[in-house]
């Protein structure tokens, strides 16, 4: 009867040992699931250079609202005359007015359309074309020279020549915006291919790669990054050259109704216009740069 309580006292000892065992296994699996502040925390060190850029800009952009705010309330004359410039809030006026309005949607679309039609035929065009002269050395002697002659020729002077060589002012207006961006795409290709280590390529052929081999594995990934810039470069000069010739001889776009606003007087229109031309070239230069990390992932961003 002695014994008893010895028997049982193991057993009772057990049972907290077991616990405390239990209880030191599921430490090391709570302690390997990161908190929440822990994942907070480690996103904000990857994205801490870019939430800092976009702080400065958003600071940047309230203080150029509130210096062109007070410029414009007090209707300040120091060199440049801010007397008939129309305010922030006038502009949101015209903007809330015009995003109702189905016109200046029409102008938005059409214009967008104009720039997808006219840069896309400069890309299709420019970067085979730079590819090429850039490879055969008698290609670059017959084209570049005439190239470099058209070059310099403003979008707005070659408004009189589309007029008389295409039939309708929507097929001159997008060969106006095809030669400015065409240009660009062209040049920065050509000097993308210029830069391409001559050693990769003998490397290339040392190892049997035929002429079609070396350009899709050699040249061409080495001229992406040039080519990008080309093509981000060139997407602003259309945005250039498309609002210059919708300004002459379009009759919708963008361009036309910003150049219709300053006729009919309508400054807080002929800003709007301008507004909407520079987040419309920011948009589609962001596309661009996208699309550029997207073909690039080895590329610092």
């Amino acid at each position: 009867m002695s014994s008893s309580p010895a028997i049982l006292r193991p057993q009772e000892d057990a049972m907290p040992a077991a616990t405390a065992v239990t209880e030191t296994e599921a430490a090391p699996a709570a302690a390997s699931t990161p908190s929440f502040a822990a994942r907070a925390g480690r996103w904000y060190r990857l994205n801490r250079d870019r939430l800092r850029a976009i702080a400065i800009g958003a600071i940047s952009l309230a203080a150029f609202l509130v210096v062109w705010h007070l410029l414009t309330t007090y209707r300040i004359v120091f060199f440049v005359r801010f007397t008939n410039v129309p305010s922030p809030l006038a502009v949101y006026a015209s903007f809330a007015k015009a995003i109702h309005d189905p016109k200046f949607l029409m102008h938005l679309l059409l214009s967008c359309r104009r720039i997808l039609f006219g840069f896309s035929l400069a890309a299709i065009v420019g970067v085979p074309l730079g590819l090429i002269m850039g490879r055969f050395k008698l290609v670059h002697e017959m084209i570049f020279p005439v190239a470099e002659v058209l070059r310099p020729i403003p979008a707005i002077a070659w408004v009189p020549m589309a007029i008389m060589l295409w039939p309708t002012n929507e097929q001159s207006i997008v060969f106006i915006t095809f030669l400015g961006s065409f240009f660009p795409i062209l040049i920065n290709t050509l000097h993308g291919m210029s830069l391409v280590d001559p050693v990769l390529v003998r490397a290339a052929q040392c190892l049997g790669a035929r002429e079609r081999s070396i350009f899709r594995e050699v040249y061409f990934p080495a001229s992406l990054p040039h080519i990008f810039t080309g093509l981000t470069v060139g997407m602003g000069v259309a945005w250039v050259s498309l609002i210059a010739a919708e300004m002459i001889s379009g009759q919708y776009g963008i361009g036309y109704f910003t150049w219709e606003a300053y006729s009919l007087v309508q400054y807080a229109d002929i800003a709007l216009g301008m507004i909407a031309i520079g987040v419309l070239g920011l948009g589609s230069s962001l596309l661009i740069r996208s699309a550029g990390r997207l073909v690039m992932p080895w590329r610092p961003t």
